[in-house]
């Protein structure tokens, strides 16, 4: 048996070693350690502010930018990455390049004490695209290295190893920044630099073995486009095809639309948690990456309950449950003074936050028209989702901006998930089979 063939076990392992590699990064430095340390060494006494462009910006608003600037810019290249995938064409050197730049990427984070704030950014935003830009092309071998019964179980050891591996890296991450003596190390800046080399070794070190399994796969297979070659932009005409399709699909329409609106509170909360128990609750380092473990730990549960609860219940009654909940965690952060009470929070988001996330592709799949087309309508999916993060943080820093709290940013967030609400209800207008989706 070709252990290294479709279906193989060395083949599986290899692939999903990925997400073991390289989960560490959106982990431990989009949302456990790099914001924590971006707000700490950018404070300057009660102001807060970085200049850039002539212009002074509160520094927490500014790393909302810049998050919102590296999301935009992926939405613009992935449809051409998507195209690339597609066509199965280099997809390995897209991965190699995308992979060396994303940890590289990481480990010059060490460099960044401060001192120059833009460039610490710069160099965030670049981890940043290369990490999610490298998904595109990790994501379209699934279907080549496993066999159609296969792929939820694939890609659930994927989801497994990226969630083990990020696990561990942070708990050791965290014992050194806490206890920075027993290992030789003056202070806790010191390490949470050394945090982020940490992270580019083990995404590029794990790689490798992804990388040797995926190039052993593909020596035995001679692939073939699936489809004429229509050139790098063809992911934008298959974008434009789904947008005009969605005028004769309207359950789908309204989903995408609530989808859009509740993700702008969703994923920006996620990336800008430990940022607003920094600055708004005072907590130490450690306590605040003790509390993104809570949600990691207790996300695993909650994200089975809410699937055992849509399947008493129906997705869309199971997302506005989740939906109402997310608008009880915006109000909870506005009124949270204390830690305990940050705490709770984490424990109520890490419930609901798995939950919707796959309740909602879950649905959004469901809902799909009888199509052989499905990778450009998840690509629609995938563009959307980008979008409400470029939109959500711009809206938090500007926010945050005009009314001196990042409290007032959280309140705000109730918005978008109350129009994700709203709509989500009026998908009761439609027939009961949808209703149950």
């Amino acid at each position: 048996m070709n252990t290294y063939g479709k279906d193989g076990k060395h083949l599986i392992r290899s692939w999903a070693m990925y997400d073991w590699a390289n989960s560490v990064f959106s982990l431990t430095i989009a949302t456990a350690i790099f914001p924590i340390y971006y707000e700490t060494v950018t404070a300057d006494g009660q102001d807060n502010t970085v200049m850039f462009m002539g212009r002074s910006y509160v520094n927490t608003a500014l790393y909302s930018y810049a998050l919102s600037l590296s999301f935009l810019i992926v939405a613009l290249i992935s449809p051409v990455l998507s195209s690339i995938a597609d066509y199965r064409r280099n997809k390995l050197t897209f991965l190699r390049f995308f992979c060396i730049t994303g940890s590289v990427s990481c480990a010059a984070l060490f460099l960044f004490d401060g001192s120059e704030p833009l460039t610490g950014l710069a160099i965030f935003m670049s981890a940043t695209i290369s990490f999610t830009s490298s998904l595109v092309f990790y994501n379209a071998y699934l279907p080549e290295i496993s066999s159609e019964a296969n792929q939820d179980r694939v890609s659930a050891k994927g989801f497994s190893y990226g969630y083990l591996g990020s696990v561990i890296l942070l708990i050791i991450n965290l014992l050194v920044i806490q206890k920075p003596d027993w290992f030789g190390i003056p202070d806790a800046g010191l390490a949470s630099r050394l945090a982020f080399v940490m992270v580019g070794l083990w995404w590029f070190g794990f790689a490798q073995i992804t990388f040797r399994g995926l190039a052993k796969f593909e020596s035995a297979h001679q692939f073939h486009p699936n489809k004429p070659i229509v050139g790098l932009f063809g992911g934008y005409q298959e974008l434009k095809k789904v947008f005009s399709q969605l005028r004769h699909l309207p359950v789908l329409r309204q989903f995408l639309l609530a989808f859009f609106f509740y993700s702008m509170g969703l994923q920006t909360i996620m990336y800008i948690a430990t940022l607003f128990g920094s600055k708004e609750l005072h907590m130490e380092t450690a306590a605040l990456i003790l509390t993104v473990l809570i949600i990691q730990l207790v996300a695993i549960g909650g994200a089975q309950g809410f699937a055992y609860l849509s399947s008493k219940i129906g997705n869309i009654r199971t997302l506005i449950i989740a939906v109402i909940i997310w608008i009880g965690i915006c109000a909870g952060a506005y009124l949270t003074t204390e830690s305990w009470q940050f705490y709770l929070l984490a424990f109520v988001v890490g419930t609901v936050m798995g939950g919707i996330q796959a309740i909602s592709r879950s649905t959004y799949s469901k809902m799909l028209p009888v199509t052989q087309d499905h990778a450009s309508y998840f690509s629609f999916y995938d563009v959307t989702e980008k979008l409400a993060i470029v939109v959500g943080t711009v809206s938090y820093g500007l926010v945050e901006e005009f009314t001196g709290s990042m409290r007032n940013s959280a309140l705000g967030m109730m918005l978008f998930f109350g129009v994700g609400l709203i709509i989500l209800l009026n998908l009761t207008r439609y027939s009961l089979k949808f209703w149950k989706k």
